[in-house]
């Protein structure tokens, strides 16, 4: 009788954790499902970024520093023109003409809209641009740096950075879906970075609880199938 009662107790205890934890299950199988369905180079955009044509050969020109610590210069090149991109000590970032080795003034509306035509392989055509400030940058963004953002019909964003003109990121419809995925599959939705926090450890600690409970019934309900008598069910009705 006690065996019974602490059986019907734990059956009990397992229903209502799979009636609790059902919901996050389904949510992190379902968003599993959906990120494991595209290749990861789909999902970044691989396809959408241009290949960026070989420069002509050229002497770069030492860019003017303004008298401040360097981290790194980068020879880069933006919609055919051959950049320095200036990394300073302090954080500060500048872009400089690789040519003449001036320093550029801060990316305006008409140049993102070059820059992002150029680094972008699609066949959609460019719906304007925005500024943000780092301060209210976009979610997909992911960085807090000042930006442009160009639109393309086929609704894929390109972001360039207003400081150096360096493509900082592009992002698809397809990349928003899996970055939504992604965020109902570690429960967080505001920042979907976040993948140590109260309520993920705790529904994934009582869906691992509810399993064990699970797993330790098993061998319960088959000894109590053994335990029968022959022609009635465990149930206690008789076979017909």
């Amino acid at each position: 009788m006690a065996f019974r009662l602490r059986r019907r107790v734990v059956m009990r205890w397992h229903v209502w954790l799979g009636w609790l934890v059902g919901v996050p299950l389904l949510l992190w199988t379902a968003s599993g499902l959906f990120m494991a369905s595209f290749p990861i180079d789909e999902v970044r955009g691989e396809h959408l970024k241009a290949h960026a044509p070989a420069l002509p050969g050229f002497r770069p020109v030492t860019p003017y520093l303004e008298g401040r610590p360097v981290q790194t210069l980068t020879l880069s090149q933006q919609a055919g023109t051959p950049i320095w991109l200036i990394d300073y000590a302090d954080g500060g970032q500048r872009r400089a003409d690789a040519r003449t080795g001036a320093l550029l003034p801060a990316v305006s509306a008409s140049e993102a809209a070059l820059i992002a035509r150029a680094a972008f392989a699609g066949t959609a055509e460019l719906q304007g641009v925005t500024r943000f400030a780092a301060e209210d940058a976009p979610l997909e963004l992911r960085r807090p740096r000042p930006s442009w953002q160009a639109r393309f019909a086929d609704d894929t964003h390109v972001y360039i950075d207003e400081e150096t003109g360096a493509v900082l990121a592009t992002r698809s419809a397809l990349w928003r879906t899996f970055d939504f995925m992604w965020g109902l599959h570690i429960m967080d939705l505001q920042e979907r970075e976040d993948t140590h926090h109260p309520i993920l450890v705790g529904f994934a600690a009582l869906a691992v609880i509810s399993i064990l409970i699970g797993i330790c019934l098993l061998p319960l309900r088959r000894a109590k199938g053994r335990s029968a008598p022959q022609g009635v069910r465990p149930g206690g009705k008789s076979q017909a």
